[in-house]
């Protein structure tokens, strides 16, 4: 079989092509033109690399010819609503434009942790495919807004009547480089602030969900399914940050901070700057109550319906994932 692939140069990308080709399938990873794509890290005859930007493809592109199916990885990250809106939002519409062209249905859409809505969520609630998107995307950043916008997208490309669609929701996508990150706090100089350090961390190791996507190219149970990639056996914020401090070359001083004193803080300030200051000025996303729910709210997360779904198994606990990464990390 023959897989297209959008995003193949990014972090998650090229670990969901190494695990394509190990799977005996043929790659055709798109990267965008202006890449070094002999920095590439293939170097085998499955894998087919076409310099293009989504955006600008023809629908008449030949792009499809020979393609079973596409795994759609690629989404900007960029703060800027413009840029973001166009490499996430135009590039999905181009190219789910040329797969109906084309007749190629089976869809791998990538979508995002980020589109939930975090508000309507009560503290301690398992965070589970039932929960809805967010309903005040305005207030997210630039990020989730796109996302929801790009995963509406995708269900609508489902609604087609030979298409084959299935949403992946990747938790806290970690690994070499990429430990780190805004569910387990914020580093503030040489002090990182650990806020809620009780909580669970929703993570998915990144060989562990580049495996998931793959798996859900042959999972018929999974097509018209909305599907969420967590590990088993969750850590801790507290837990986690102890054991990159211990493994790791960064030695911060960890700062643990009570979740409730934060979101009050951060309810004080966003009324403050609403009312008071009528929205002027800009304000850090841990003081607005919407970002910060998104980013930080203690909540639980369930990986069943993946394993159901998708027979699924993550390979690595996330002690042994770390103990990879920091292998990787001294050679």
């Amino acid at each position: 079989m023959r897989i297209l692939v959008t995003g193949g140069f990014g972090f998650l990308g090229q670990v969901v092509v190494q695990t394509l080709i190990t799977s005996n399938y043929i790659a055709r990873v798109i990267v965008r033109p202006g890449k070094d794509i002999h920095q590439l890290p293939w170097q085998d005859p499955r894998v087919e690399i076409v310099e293009a930007d989504l955006v600008d493809l023809p629908e008449n592109s030949a792009i499809m010819q020979g393609v079973d199916g596409v795994i759609h990885l690629a989404a900007s990250k960029s703060s800027d609503f413009e840029t973001a809106y166009r490499n996430t939002i135009s590039a999905t519409k181009n190219l789910l434009s040329i797969m109906e062209r084309s007749q190629v249905w089976r869809l791998i859409g990538i979508s995002s942790f980020s589109v939930y809505d975090y508000d309507g969520i009560s503290q301690g609630h398992c965070l589970n495919e039932t929960i809805s998107l967010d309903r005040r995307p305005e207030l997210r950043d630039v990020y989730a807004r796109t996302k929801i916008i790009q995963e509406t997208l995708f269900h609508q490309f489902s609604n087609l009547p030979q298409s084959a669609v299935t949403i992946l929701r990747p938790g806290m996508i970690y690994g070499p480089g990429y430990l780190w990150n805004t569910c387990q706090g914020v580093s503030v100089g040489p002090a990182w602030l650990l806020i809620g350090p009780s909580a669970q961390m929703p993570l998915t190791y990144v060989e562990n969900c580049a495996e998931a996507i793959v798996a859900s190219l042959t999972s018929e149970d999974s097509i018209g399914k909305t599907v969420n990639i967590v590990d088993d056996d969750l850590p801790t914020r507290q837990s986690y940050t102890e054991a990159l401090i211990q493994g790791g070359t960064w030695q911060p001083k960890v700062i643990a901070i009570s979740w409730d004193v934060v979101y009050c803080l951060a309810q004080i300030v966003w009324s403050t700057h609403q009312t008071l200051l009528k929205s002027r000025g800009h304000l850090p996303g841990l003081m607005m109550p919407a970002r910060l729910n998104a980013r930080l709210k203690p909540l639980t997360y369930s990986n069943a319906q993946a394993k159901a779904v998708l027979h699924w198994q993550p390979q690595y606990t996330w002690q042994e994932a770390l103990a990879r990464c920091f292998a990787a990390s001294s050679r």
